[in-house]
């Protein structure tokens, strides 16, 4: 058995490139990280081993339109085994889900990278944003099926209660914050007034996050660039680990690495990192 906790890390870097020139690298090195999934890559695979080096084993799915999307895993050992399939046949969902399986002691733990679309409410993007949450209902269990210890990590683009979302009232309109989408998290963790609410309800799965936290508003993991967003935190929490129960069960540690201040960011979202004693 590992001396250490399994330490897992899920941040959505709006550009890897642009990332590391703000200061990435500097948290990648102290972190004592031991795999993160990375959204929003926007880079090729080339780039991502030019920044991160040898000493990581590096997954990579890039989106279809290039520049856009993508996502990654970082370990420091390799997986045994990845797959990239999700969803119908027709739908393309390249660059936003990734999933592995990992070997940690005698175990096997199998991670996902997923990156949800935004959406735009009432726009061809929204149907495709449903079209992801669809294949999600029916991918989750399969997940669990596959493996009892199994995470899904990443920006999920949906507050799934008011306690995720600072202006919960001003936003009940707007994507990320739809009662359409936030049915989908009733069905992933159980509705807010089910007694068995985020305990393997639902689809199985827990928000490791609110579990962690509690009843409690936030804690935030995105800020608008715009404004004073960052300053107040006037946040959403859409970045999250839905972990099995069974894996959640593990949990001894969770943190948001919010930077200090607005110009230390590297990027609108802030790391998820937790620790899992397996």
């Amino acid at each position: 058995m590992p001396s250490k906790p399994l330490r897992i890390a899920s941040v959505n870097v709006n550009g890897i490139r642009a990332a590391f020139r703000k200061g990435m690298g500097e948290w990648l090195e102290s972190r004592e990280v031991d795999i993160v999934a990375v959204q929003e890559v926007r880079a090729e695979t080339s780039d991502i081993e030019a920044l991160v080096g040898t000493e990581w084993s590096i997954l990579h799915d890039p989106a279809t339109a290039k520049g856009r999307a993508g996502v990654a895993l970082l370990s420091r050992a390799p997986a045994r085994i990845h797959r990239v399939t999700f969803g119908p046949d027709d739908f393309d969902s390249a660059g936003r889900w990734l999933e592995a399986d990992y070997e940690w002691g005698d175990k096997l733990v199998t991670v996902v990278s997923t990156y949800v679309h935004s959406g735009e409410a009432d726009t061809p993007k929204q149907v495709e944003k449903y079209k992801f949450l669809d294949a999600m209902l029916v991918h989750l269990p399969l997940l669990q099926e596959h493996n009892p210890l199994a995470v899904v990590m990443g920006d999920l683009n949906v507050g799934h209660r008011r306690l995720d979302i600072k202006n919960w009232r001003g936003n009940q309109k707007r994507a990320g914050f739809l009662p359409e989408e936030r049915a989908y998290f009733d069905k992933f963790l159980g509705a807010e007034d089910d007694p068995d609410y985020n305990k393997g309800a639902g689809l199985g799965f827990v928000d490791v996050g609110r579990r962690w936290a509690g009843e409690v508003e936030g804690p935030y993991t995105w800020w608008s660039q715009r404004g004073k967003a960052f300053d107040t935190d006037t946040g959403w929490r859409i970045d999250y680990q839905l972990a099995t129960a069974e894996l959640a069960a593990t949990v001894t540690d969770y943190a948001i690495d919010r930077a200090p201040s607005w110009d230390t960011r590297w990027s609108d979202h802030a790391p998820v990192v937790v620790d899992y004693a397996l």
